[in-house]
């Protein structure tokens, strides 16, 4: 964390120990962490290390079963109650028979809000996202790329502070993908959003990152945060430097030393 911000996320000795039919199994364990408002902060690690484990429990989706984990001072049940943040799943998850501003209308039909309400927060968000003209198109009149834009929308349709994305851009093809870290990095920008985002691609972690999060494998532990010293203003050749290579070699080493080869 940063400065004097006030914690968004502060967690400490967070441990999660899944019941299964083959016996207990560890996803996180002895946690601590701290994240300050407006910050951009990447969780990277290999498959099974707790690091959706960690965005879930943030959500109150997954209860911990040892040490603590408050939400803008809440307990994360009382975060999600208040509806503190938006998440954003690896699937757009769009419905198939609603148009796209009904999808990303949807939570705010839940919360009741009148249709002037609802419909103003479905332009902004759509402009957000660069999505206006596709109001009245379904999911599947669009790219995946865009589904996911609509996702993001729907998302922050109920302006929370906090973004939770989980490997949001992990389907989409190299392409789509640098253009829409592009778009996240200048909503970043705009909003001055919180954000926790997963993903298993090291560049995409670099390239987005205020802190990046390294885990080890299964149980999660982290063991490493990484400061980013790139510049908020990103353009996409910032990655064939010799800074930011400089950093993603550091990502590349704290996953190889906390990878158990003997498993």
């Amino acid at each position: 964390m940063t400065g004097t911000s006030p914690a968004v996320v502060a967690a400490s000795k967070l441990g999660l120990t899944f019941q299964t039919n083959d016996g207990p199994v560890q996803a996180l364990s002895n946690v601590d962490l701290t994240i300050g408002k407006g910050e951009f902060v990447s969780f990277i690690g290999p498959s099974g290390c707790g690091k959706t484990t960690l965005l879930r429990v943030i959500a109150d989706l997954e209860k911990p079963t040892s040490g603590t984990i408050s939400v803008n001072g809440m307990t994360a049940e009382q975060a999600r109650e208040k509806r503190a943040y938006g998440y954003v799943f690896q699937a757009a998850a769009l419905f198939p028979w609603r148009t796209i501003e009904r999808n990303v209308g949807l939570p705010l039909e839940i919360m009741g809000l009148s249709k002037a309400e609802q419909g103003e927060r479905i332009k902004r968000t759509l402009d957000l996202v660069n999505l206006s003209g596709f109001e009245k198109k379904y999911p599947w009149q669009l790219s995946g790329g865009m589904q996911q834009r609509a996702s993001i929308a729907r998302a922050l349709a109920f302006d929370a502070d906090l973004l939770l994305m989980d490997e949001p851009f992990g389907a989409l093809d190299e392409i789509v993908r640098d253009h829409l870290n592009e778009q996240l990095l200048e909503l970043w920008g705009r909003t001055n959003k919180t954000i926790c985002f997963v993903t298993h691609s090291i560049p995409e972690a670099v390239y987005l990152s205020t802190r990046i999060v390294v885990m080890s494998p299964r149980p999660g532990r982290v063991s490493d945060i990484i400061e980013s010293t790139l510049p908020r203003e990103r353009p996409l050749d910032i990655r064939e430097t010799p800074e930011f290579l400089a950093i993603a070699a550091r990502v590349r080493d704290g996953l190889r030393a906390g990878h158990s080869y003997d498993d």
